[in-house]
């Protein structure tokens, strides 16, 4: 099993804990795993984007080519456009729908969504909405892990053992609001592959 994965975002969103969290699961499964650099700004408002790739066997470079990625995860939306070029043709497009409004001239959104919506295999859910919901509007990334978590090729369970130990010293109530937060974006997957 191999998994190449763009996470794309806005810095602050999340993207490292999303990182972290499959890394871990994916680690504890035995797998290889390389992730190169955060490249953008790191500083809130400046675009965000990862290489992640998992594989059972030995990975030779951290970087993804063009037309090669399985998935792209982003917190917001017009960053999935801007990675769309790595997305393989049978690539699954995993992305929030709420625009982080950064820029100036930031095009209409109902045009990046019916970018998005070409994309063959792709789910685009609230999740903003989702996570005050669910109890904290810092919880939109793992939501959208969540809606991710099908196309991953890992454990559930891998998942939520990583969101233990990773959030587990920020005290029980921190790790079970991340816990609901990425069961709440798997159901909404399930309901809409």
């Amino acid at each position: 099993m191999k998994k190449d994965i763009i996470l794309a975002g806005v810095g602050g969103q999340g993207i490292i804990s999303i990182a972290s969290i499959i890394g871990y699961a994916a680690l504890g499964q035995g797998m290889y795993l390389k992730q190169s650099e955060v490249h953008g700004m790191s500083q809130r408002g400046g675009d965000v984007m990862s290489n992640l790739r998992i594989s059972h066997d030995e990975i030779a470079s951290d970087l993804i080519p063009f037309g090669k990625a399985d998935m792209i995860i982003s917190i917001e939306p017009l960053e999935s456009l801007r990675y769309l070029p790595y997305l393989s043709p049978d690539g699954w497009v995993i992305t929030n729908i709420q625009p982080f409004n950064n820029i100036p001239n930031y095009p209409d959104i109902e045009q990046v969504m019916a970018e998005i919506e070409k994309v063959p295999h792709h789910i685009a859910l609230d999740a903003d909405t989702t996570a005050k919901e669910t109890g904290s509007a810092k919880v939109a990334n793992i939501i959208i892990l969540g809606a991710a978590s099908p196309f991953l090729g890992m454990a559930y369970e891998k998942l939520e053992e990583a969101i233990r130990f990773i959030f587990g010293k920020k005290g029980d109530s921190v790790v079970e609001l991340n816990l609901m937060a990425l069961q709440a974006g798997r159901i909404f997957a399930d309901q809409h592959m």
